[in-house]
């Protein structure tokens, strides 16, 4: 009967997550994590790379970019509700694999089109990853104080892996071919299956009935035909292609919110919407994402191409950006507690538009002081602000919907970056090209081409040589400064319209009291008796 207490009792712990054991699993967590952040970040500085040496169109770029959270964001729910009926361990652990080896599918691709492929491979699994990192972490710290640090440290390496991605990709450049950005994931997955086979935790949740697989595909086809509409919307097309995958989307997304709401289980309970903490910590995460993914993209770009920075110089100069995020995440629990979800997301809103707003005096030359300032401004502001609305939106689900939460807060994060690097990307092509139509001894059809990107402009121009060629270099380097700091502009209106939003969060955080374990009186009889 001994042995029976003790398994009870131990099977309790897990279920509540106590014990020293949490800690443990958050380190695994976040090497999860930082696979995902390092992936997520690592191209941006390959980009000038793959461009001269795969020779993408305009918008096959685009895709090699976007398809990752584009795939990724339609796979969230999917994969976090199913880890919450076979287990979210098991689902992890699938994604490491599919991530390893896409990644070496990646670094071999000697088509845009095999690259494409690669990277929506590595956002399925990343779909598979990310719902089961948060899931887990949700449900191995029920106690708010203590889920509060741990989502800071969470946070915090997030950063982490915002940092190394651009640097690791920088040296890489700096002594390999562009395709070594990608087989950096390997060692990492190599170590990973076997530790996290060994440590984690198997968890699943408590929901009853069947999982609804219609709704799940229904859930995956509605976004990525919503985001795919936004992405031609912001490549300038507009036709029956881009109209299509929007209408179907938005038709495929009412459906299946009917649906939901008319089962007796649901695959996404819907009430959780109803609660204005969390609804709202999702818009928050959606409008940060969506003011900064793109405008970081663009910001590589612009110490690559406009100031003529090295791979490695440029991940450098971001990494105060990362530096300024990691100390935000790690000093959030405190910051959650003293000032409250509503004030701290909303002063990362205004703290992150005020960044923004100060690199609009970038230029054509470099200022190496106003960028160190913007980013450190930026990376703490941006970091403030996400970590305030995960926490909310974490907080604010009952345990037992873990694992749809989680899909949720991270669809919001994937959604919101792939639309804002379309949406920016799109005001960026918007205020670049007219500038290019007409230079001066520069035939049309070459104008016309230089208009695609900074890169194909700098490629006419050493074709072309000469005056002509020194015209377009320094006219497209001016359009290209002058369509940064409208982006800039549109981007810190997308942040002050959050600030507003987060004014619906609670004031203060709410935390119940610490949860002490105490052996029910049938277990402390059996106790006696085994003795």
């Amino acid at each position: 009967m001994s042995g029976t207490t003790t398994a009870a009792a131990a099977l309790r712990r897990r279920a509540a997550g106590a014990g020293a054991n949490r800690w443990v699993v958050l380190v695994v967590l976040c090497v999860s994590l930082l696979l995902v952040a390092v992936d997520a970040t690592v191209l941006h500085v390959a980009v000038p790379a793959v461009t001269e040496d795969l020779r993408p169109g305009a918008i096959e770029l685009l895709w090699i970019v976007d398809v990752y959270p584009l795939v990724c964001a339609s796979l969230l729910i999917l994969f976090g509700t199913l880890g919450d009926r076979v287990g979210r361990r098991r689902v992890l652990l699938l994604g490491y694999a599919l991530f390893g080896v896409a990644s070496g599918m990646a670094a071999l691709a000697d088509t845009a089109q095999v690259l494409i492929v690669a990277r929506a491979l590595l956002g399925v699994g990343g779909a598979m990853i990310m719902p089961a990192t948060l899931s887990i972490l949700r449900q191995v710290f029920p106690d708010r104080r203590e889920r509060a640090l741990a989502i800071g440290i969470w946070s915090a390496v997030a950063a982490v892996g915002a940092a190394v991605g651009p640097l690791l990709g920088g040296f890489l450049l700096e002594h390999f071919w562009w395709g070594s950005v990608f087989l950096v994931n390997i060692p990492l997955m190599l170590v990973s299956l076997p530790v996290g086979r060994l440590l984690l935790p198997e968890s699943k949740g408590t929901a009853d009935g069947p999982w609804d697989v219609v709704g799940a595909l229904m859930a995956a086809a509605a976004l990525f035909g919503l985001v795919l509409g936004v992405k031609r919307l912001g490549s300038g097309e507009l036709d029956g292609i881009t109209v299509l995958p929007l209408a179907v989307g938005a038709v495929l997304l009412v459906l299946f919110v009917r649906r939901q709401r008319r089962r007796t289980h649901p695959l996404v309970d819907l009430r959780m919407f109803s609660r204005p903490a969390f609804s709202t910590s999702v818009g928050c995460i959606v409008l940060a994402m969506l003011a900064l993914v793109g405008l970081e993209l663009i910001a590589a770009q612009y110490l690559q191409l406009v100031l003529g920075l090295s791979p490695l110089e440029t991940g450098l100069r971001l990494l105060p950006l990362t530096v300024a995020a990691m100390a935000s995440g790690l000093a959030g629990a405190r910051m959650l507690r003293r000032f409250g979800p509503r004030r701290m997301v909303g002063f990362g809103f205004v703290l992150t538009a005020v960044a923004v707003l100060t690199l609009m005096a970038m230029g054509a030359e470099d200022n190496a002081p106003l960028l160190l300032f913007g980013f450190v401004l930026l990376g703490f502001g941006l970091e403030t602000t996400l970590f305030g609305a995960y926490e909310s939106m974490l907080s604010e689900a009952p345990p037992e919907q873990a694992g749809g939460a989680a899909a949720i807060g991270e669809t919001s994060y994937q959604l919101g970056a792939g639309i804002g690097i379309a949406l920016l990307g799109s005001v960026m092509n918007a205020a670049y090209a007219p500038g290019l139509s007409s230079v001066r001894g520069v035939p049309a059809s070459d104008s016309a081409a230089a208009g695609h990107s900074l890169g194909e402009a700098y490629e006419i121009a050493d074709r072309l040589g000469g005056p002509a060629g020194e015209a377009l270099r320094r006219t497209a380097r001016d359009c290209f400064v002058h369509g940064l700091h409208m982006t800039l502009l549109v981007s810190a209106g997308l942040l002050l319209l959050g600030a507003a939003m987060a004014l619906r969060l609670p004031r203060t955080m709410q935390c119940e009291p610490m949860a002490v374990e105490v052996p029910a009186p049938r277990e402390v009889a059996e106790t006696r008796v085994s003795a």
